[in-house]
């Protein structure tokens, strides 16, 4: 098990209630984000949500994480495709790997298509920044279906 990759999930505090089903199916048949880890074996070492808005638990949950022996936190789908998707998920990104040096992947399970319709719709998501945001969890049609 030297070669586990140890991780966090942080959540959308909206979401504070997930039981993290989407998360840890897509988890465990390798998809969304957790496409990178095919092959290598994957440790849980904690799941949270951000707090709320502004996200003051960003502050503090990745350093327990990071005791924990985590060297990669994912930023959950849901603040991607809720409305409005987290207007601080650079800020949090940004803080978590200068203040703890952890890696950080934005996304976990792939986009559910309802949510995929309407932020295209909208036009969410069109900017460049949006683009390599979603990009890890932009999956097709039918895994997008399969997470409705």
């Amino acid at each position: 098990m030297a070669n586990t990759v140890k991780l966090g999930i942080l959540i959308c505090h909206r979401y504070h209630t997930c039981a993290g089903g989407k998360c840890f199916r897509a988890l465990h048949q390798r998809e969304g984000a957790f496409s990178r880890y095919q092959g290598q074996e994957v440790q849980f070492v904690g799941y949270t949500s951000c707090g709320g808005c502004p996200g003051g638990n960003v502050e503090y949950a990745p350093e327990e994480m990071k005791k924990n022996g985590a060297a990669v936190i994912h930023l959950a789908t849901g603040l991607i495709v809720g409305y409005p998707p987290c207007p601080r998920i650079h800020s949090f990104s940004e803080f978590i790997t200068t203040r703890y040096g952890l890696e950080v992947v934005t996304g976990t399970h792939p986009i559910p298509q309802k949510y995929f319709l309407v932020h295209q719709k909208m036009g969410t998501w069109d900017s460049p920044g949006w683009q390599r945001i979603i990009e890890p969890v932009l999956a097709d049609e039918a895994t997008r279906l399969a997470y409705d």
